[in-house]
């Protein structure tokens, strides 16, 4: 106990204490929120890679899919990397910190409003943003709360209120640079624990070979007839397989505290940098958690699960760890859930203030720069206060699964957000109407999710049964068909296409004069 306390105090020392340093560079709108621009590739990486991977992950997720694919759940982890990590940054890190730079937006709703020229669509996704991010932080809260009561056996309240109030303070102080320093080493925390831990788990079964045949051995209640089903390639149902890898992978392209790191960014060379680190982070990092709960099912039972439900089975895995494997275990994934939640905090704080309230002013003062940092200070600590009572609240309501949480607030968020951000980075031709199409389509789907969930009414019919089977199916199906209907919608109503999107893209077309040492010229 001793171990545990002395770690997370030191923990917490170093954090605030970034914070309070940081607080420089947060002096103003653009240092709070993008740290002014000016982060290089190792801190926006690791603040790319932190911000992805949290408690959701290594309890939620890596719990709930490792017991249903076994080892094959690793591929989950993998798709994260090359499709969330890799995929991401080449596509869309240089175009977007080209582009906002040009526009002047330092939020994923201020480039929608000056892409497409609309102050309603930079209202309409500041407030979709705000609203989807909170049951997002509260599945933080539930699954590192999890954790602190295996180790420590206080109230979940307290856990909740304690993680609240330390990232309010590092957040406020030092803004945006505070989290990219704090990400940075919250990293390192992760990479080191993560292998340490999967060798101890593997170790209680006598290693690898071993803990493989033991997995063999266990059948399959979803496909019986598949001998040794959760050590096989692709696991006992890959076709649910495929929608969770889409889901975690791809929806990072469509959330706004993701997409972000790329506005902070420096300059083109730390973009090529920081997307081969942030894939070897990811690969590690991610490919670790989900293989580590890939045994889930050689330390629990189906009875446990089935009481306790999934977000049981990684804290059951640890706790016959020793006293000092669990205090890094706790603060591994104390790492990884602040580093998110700061990220979430800042992004819901800065989209309110700056893109929703600033929206509806008529004038601007002398003082309203300062005016914007208190209230986005204020928010900080809303936003806070409002997901850690939704999570008290939500430990003892109907919707008990991290991995359903989570599933709802990318589903609405990257079914809204994806396709209009993609094609509006690529495609001049993408219209204001077919943005309004893509909000309008990716709430109402995941509003009747979270409804279907509730129990409060059912869809009938195999397709509607199939789209709605739980969060991730409905919210795959909304990013697919995104990008399907942003395109289509965008043919028909080319009317509604901003006037001067030419300039808006001339950011990719400016020349650049190099100095020739020496012209090899072609003999006559």
């Amino acid at each position: 106990m001793i171990i545990k306390i002395v770690l997370l105090i030191v923990f917490f020392a170093i954090m605030i204490g970034i914070g309070v340093y940081s607080r420089k560079n947060a002096s103003d709108v653009n240092g709070f929120v993008l740290g002014g621009r000016s982060v290089g590739p190792w801190l926006t990486a690791f603040a790319y890679g932190t911000s992805y991977f949290s408690a959701v992950i290594f309890v939620g997720y890596a719990g709930q899919f490792g017991w249903s694919f076994g080892v094959a759940s690793t591929w989950i982890g993998l798709g994260n990397a090359f499709i969330g990590s890799l995929l991401a940054w080449a596509i869309l890190g240089r175009r977007t910190r080209v582009m906002t730079q040009h526009l002047g937006s330092k939020t994923m709703p201020e480039f929608f409003g000056q892409r497409y020229d609309s102050k309603g669509l930079k209202v309409a996704s500041s407030a979709i943003t705000f609203l989807f991010l909170i049951p997002y932080t509260a599945s933080l809260f539930n699954g590192l709360s999890r954790l602190f009561r295996m180790a420590f056996n206080i109230d979940y309240s307290i856990c909740v209120i304690v993680m609240a109030v330390l990232t309010a303070i590092y957040v406020i102080v030092g803004g945006y640079m505070a989290t990219a320093l704090n990400d940075f080493i919250q990293g390192i925390v992760m990479l080191i624990g993560i292998v340490a831990v999967i060798l101890a788990v593997l170790a209680k079964n006598g290693g690898f070979m071993e803990s493989i045949m033991a997995m063999s051995q266990i059948e399959s209640p979803i496909a019986p007839e598949l001998k040794g089903a959760f050590t096989s390639f692709f696991g006992p149902d890959p076709l649910y397989l495929l929608v969770v890898i889409l889901l975690t992978s791809l929806g990072t392209w469509g959330l706004p505290q993701m997409v972000g790191k790329f506005y902070a960014i420096k300059n083109e060379e730390s973009v090529k940098k920081g997307t081969l680190i942030s894939t070897l982070f990811a690969i590690v990092v991610a490919g670790g958690c989900y293989f580590l709960g890939g045994f889930g099912r050689l330390f629990t039972t189906q009875e446990i699960v089935s009481k306790e439900g999934f977000d049981s089975v990684v804290p059951t895995m640890l706790s016959g760890l020793s006293d000092v494997l669990i205090a890094v275990v706790l603060i591994l994934v104390l790492s990884a859930s602040m580093s998110t939640l700061s990220s979430l905090v800042l992004t819901s704080s800065s989209t309110l203030t700056l893109d929703f309230i600033n929206s509806f002013k008529k004038k601007r003062s002398d003082k309203a720069e300062k005016h914007d940092m208190l209230v986005m200070r204020i928010f900080v600590g809303v936003f806070i206060v409002i997901s850690a009572v939704i999570a008290i609240v939500q430990a003892k309501s109907r919707v008990t699964f991290i991995a359903q949480l989570m599933g709802i607030s990318w589903g609405a968020l990257s079914g809204s957000f994806l396709a209009p951000f993609l094609y509006g980075l690529y495609w001049k031709k993408t219209t204001k109407a077919s943005v309004v199409t893509s909000f309008c389509f990716g709430c109402t789907v995941m509003i009747c999710q979270l409804c279907i969930s509730l129990g409060l009414f059912k869809l009938p019919g195999a397709f509607f049964g199939f789209i709605f089977k739980n969060s991730l199916y409905s919210g795959v199906f909304c990013m697919l068909a995104s990008l399907v209907l942003v395109p289509l919608v965008s043919l028909v109503s080319q009317k509604t296409k901003p006037a001067d999107v030419d300039s808006k893209f001339a950011c990719y077309n400016q020349k650049v004069q190099v100095t020739v040492r020496e012209s090899l010229q072609e003999e006559e």
